[in-house]
């Protein structure tokens, strides 16, 4: 057929996409039949050779199982479509319509292409979506902001995402790439359903197969998963993933990476969905990740404030502030107290002469050494610098005998130890009074007599 007559009447990038089909409906190669001149110059300026008729698309376009599955859709199914992606890999994001076109060949269907190029996204080309799609994405990611319970909010979101892609499970996951940890924040089942892995499983052990989702996206913004061809594909790009996959019997997915500013946050999936609905289900994904991706971005923000607020930076104990929330909390009427509690005082000795002779950056080493030693010998403590060289450690339903124990194991490694030592003092409540503050200041009282102690048999040390 005579398709560069037609493209030559386009003054945009435009060109014919042709698809073979087999008979039982799976599609083979998928070519660019025919390109106009601003086609070819595009290609020419970012492939860096010329175009020709006839050329298999991956020559002229990177490969994507998404633009494919828009090709069949177009070429074959008859349909018109629009979208607007971003290409991660060209550092370009892609407008673009695919036309029907009519065919003479009974194995090969025939669509027009035309898509415009640009190097940053256009906030409203991005917002021009369908009534059906923005109406879906809007009452459900409006939820995102009406709870200051993120939790609550956004199991309320997926829930809606599952029901408008009509799948059997969906899920948001959470990915630390520094600690290679990852955990499920929402999770929503059709009822009936029980997964194989649940989300209490998706955390580090899981970390490796969500490690392998980039290589398998292969730069491209999503992945869909419709039929048995796309799933043999991903047998070839992933073996293990896919034989989890149907370990699981999951025979559809579509999978978005979460991302903000650039960071990857996290992935939000939903399998077993409903194939009939992919376009509209991609366009409600695409346009739900950037809400999704911006809530949790500010409530991962809003958490590590909070860790900052409470955290003492050179050692990573918690600080006097942290302590301080912590005694208040104690006296509030609703909170659960303990049946016992424990109190230890620990007074880090020789700090100052180790600042006036050796500097304060080798007295910070001492610091992070004895908190160190306090979290090994105090495992399931809570540990407070509550001071330049004090330290306040709290155990809640713990045995008079554990915390001497304890005591007498921080003072055995010490002694193995020729720089870091302490003043100890404790005070053991067992439930008459459960008073934090007054534990506190009998502690702190026996940590000075302890203390004394220790300069009167190294008096060289006070002082100094």
């Amino acid at each position: 057929m005579d398709f560069q007559s037609l493209l030559d009447q386009y003054e945009c990038k435009a060109c014919v996409m042709s698809v073979e089909v087999f008979p039982d409906g799976k599609y083979g190669n998928i070519r660019v039949a025919a390109g106009n001149r601003a086609h070819a110059e595009e290609i020419k300026m970012i492939r860096g050779y010329a175009f020709e008729n006839g050329m298999p698309y991956e020559a002229c376009f990177p490969p994507n199982l998404n633009f494919e599955d828009f090709c069949y859709r177009s070429a074959i199914g008859k349909q018109q479509l629009h979208a607007y992606v971003d290409i991660p890999q060209m550092g370009l994001w892609l407008e673009m319509y695919l036309l029907p076109l009519a065919s003479d060949k009974e194995n090969v269907g025939y669509c027009l292409y035309s898509y415009n190029v640009a190097p940053k996204a256009d906030t409203g080309t991005m917002s021009d979506v369908s009534h059906e799609v923005s109406s879906a994405v809007l009452n459900s990611c409006i939820k995102l902001y009406r709870s200051e319970d993120f939790e609550a909010c956004i199991r309320e979101v997926i829930d809606d995402i599952r029901d408008i892609c009509g799948a059997r499970r969906c899920c948001i996951l959470i990915v630390d790439e520094e600690k290679r940890d990852c955990h499920v924040v929402a999770d929503s089942e059709r009822e009936g359903y029980t997964p194989s892995r649940p989300k209490e499983k998706m955390n580090k052990d899981f970390y490796d197969t969500v490690e392998s989702w980039k290589d398998t996206l292969d730069g491209s913004t999503c992945l869909i998963i419709k039929n048995e061809q796309d799933m043999e594909t991903i047998r070839e790009r992933n073996p293990r993933w896919h034989a989890s996959l149907m370990r699981a019997t999951v025979e559809t997915l579509v999978l978005f990476p979460l991302k903000y500013d650039g960071r990857l946050l996290g992935y939000i999936w939903a399998s077993n969905f409903d194939v009939e609905n992919t376009v509209k289900i991609k366009g409600v994904l695409e346009l739900a990740t950037f809400f999704i991706a911006s809530k949790i971005a500010n409530y991962m923000l809003l958490q590590r404030l909070e860790v900052l607020s409470t955290m003492d930076l050179l050692t990573g104990a918690k600080n006097r502030n942290a302590m301080n929330n912590r005694v208040l909390e104690f006296d509030s009427p609703t909170f659960q107290k303990p049946k016992t509690l424990g109190v230890i005082f620990a007074d880090l000795n020789g700090l100052k002469q180790t600042n006036d002779n050796k500097g304060h950056g080798a007295g910070d080493g001492m610091l992070k050494k004895s908190v160190a030693i306090l979290r090994q010998v105090f495992v399931d403590e809570e540990i407070y610098r509550a001071g330049g060289d004090e330290f306040v450690l709290i155990s809640l339903d713990c045995t008079e005998e554990y915390l001497k124990e304890r005591i007498d194991k921080l003072r055995e490694v010490c002694e193995a130890d020729a720089e870091i030592s302490f003043s100890v003092g404790y005070c053991f409540d067992d439930g008459e009074q459960l008073d934090l503050r007054h534990a506190m200041s009998i502690a702190d009282r026996r940590m000075y007599e302890d203390k004394d102690r220790f300069y009167q048999a190294f008096p060289e040390k006070k002082y100094r």
